[in-house]
């Protein structure tokens, strides 16, 4: 879904979501990835849980980022009507070396979940 009216009210929660290096990190993970828990933020960006999880909470009362559970967790993802022009906005900061470092990170991250996922389910075929 399309955000259909852009209105100075979302323009400015965009902005002053932009507004934070943090903050600014998160989206361009949650961009990438589709959807994180704090945990896997955390990881990536070696912030404290506490740090973390005030500026995800910050973005989900902006009205970027949505949130649902998953057994234990909490995931996190940008909301779709947002997806057009935060992706956008981000092509201005994809050559930043910091943002670049937190992309390898994720992938590492990804790469590795991928691997145990194999490794679980091969162990399961064996038994």
């Amino acid at each position: 879904m399309k955000l259909k009216k852009f209105s100075l009210l979302i323009g400015t929660q965009i902005f002053k979501s932009f507004s934070e290096e943090a903050r600014v990190r998160i989206i361009q993970l949650l961009l990438e990835a589709k959807s994180l828990t704090i945990s896997d933020l955390v990881s990536i960006l070696d912030f404290t849980q506490t740090k973390t999880s005030r500026h995800v909470a910050y973005l989900k009362n902006a009205g970027l980022v949505k949130s649902h559970k998953l057994d234990q967790w909490v995931v996190y993802s940008l909301k779709e009507e947002v997806i057009e022009i935060v992706s956008k906005m981000m092509v201005f900061l994809q050559k930043d070396p910091q943002l670049l470092r937190d992309l390898e990170l994720y992938a590492i991250m990804d790469s590795n979940r991928e691997l145990a996922t194999y490794r679980a389910k091969a162990k399961e075929l064996r038994a």
